[in-house]
């Protein structure tokens, strides 16, 4: 197993369950000021941890694949520039939506759900139930659409900023520094693609205030629009960017602190295995 692997796949693990699970009350607010039923009739500030166990379930395996893909990728391209880092970064993304998309739609359904209160279990059944497994992937495609413009902005922004940081320092960036750098990216990146987050959080409900079922992105955002205001679709802006600009901090921060620990566990067995030769 080649170091940039293992390296990734411990330390994506690792910072996207520190995230996810740390910040997740911001972002069950962030789902229920999108949700076509209203923040009050969604759940306000009740019940803000509904849903934590599928996102605990589901994070570090989905960064750890996004990680694993992006690194790999990276170090495989012909030269660092923000090209390949725009597309290690969208491979990534493609990838861990296999694993991210299931644990929304289960996640999204328990956020929104403050009468039954049902189980995790529970949940995947009643989702599974009409259209199999394949039901579990509802959004899939919008959440793609989300995660790809998401990383074409971040990762470049982070990226660049940890050059510059090491110029400026003459030196690599710490832990700390690159954690504000995946802070300022996130940033921005949140709030660019935030209509995108609508209109997932939509398609993953289903259906409108009337009952009436969303029929994919094009429908979905025209539907916004017309009954709803071009303003709804930066529902939930202002927790989104919080959630993740601190999320970029803790997730970046944890990344490269653990990827430290990890790269140098592994050069210290190389040393001791050199040695006994």
């Amino acid at each position: 197993m080649s170091e940039i692997f293992l390296s990734s796949l411990v330390s994506g693990a690792f910072a996207g369950f520190s995230v996810d699970v740390s910040l997740y009350p911001i972002d069950t607010l962030k789902t229920r000021l999108q949700s076509p039923h209203g923040f009050r009739s969604a759940g306000g500030f009740t019940g803000i941890y509904n849903g934590l166990g599928s996102v605990a379930v589901g994070s570090a395996p989905g960064a750890a694949l996004f990680f694993t893909v992006y690194e790999t990728v990276k170090s495989r391209s012909p030269s660092d520039s923000p090209i390949s880092h725009m597309f290690a970064a969208s491979a990534g993304e493609t990838a861990a939506c296999l694993v991210r998309v299931p644990t929304e739609n289960v996640k999204t359904r328990m956020q929104l759900d403050t009468k039954e209160k049902s189980s995790l279990k529970e949940n995947v059944k009643a989702i599974t139930k009409n259209g199999g497994v394949a039901n579990l992937y509802r959004g899939f495609g919008i959440t793609v659409m989300r995660e790809i413009p998401f990383a074409f902005i971040q990762f470049p922004i982070y990226e660049a900023s940890k050059v510059k940081v090491s110029e400026y320092k003459g030196r690599e960036c710490s832990p700390w520094e690159a954690a504000i750098c995946g802070s300022f990216g996130g940033a921005i990146a949140a709030a660019v693609t935030t209509p995108l987050d609508v209109v997932k959080t939509r398609l993953m409900v289903g259906e409108d205030v009337k009952g009436v079922k969303y029929n994919g992105v094009v429908d979905t955002i025209k539907r916004i629009v017309r009954d709803e205001g071009r303003g709804t679709l930066l529902n939930g802006i202002q927790p989104r960017v919080m959630w993740i600009s601190i999320g970029g901090f803790v997730f970046f921060g944890a990344y490269e602190a653990c990827k430290n620990i990890v790269s140098n566990f592994i050069g210290s067995k190389k040393k001791k295995n050199e040695n006994f030769r």
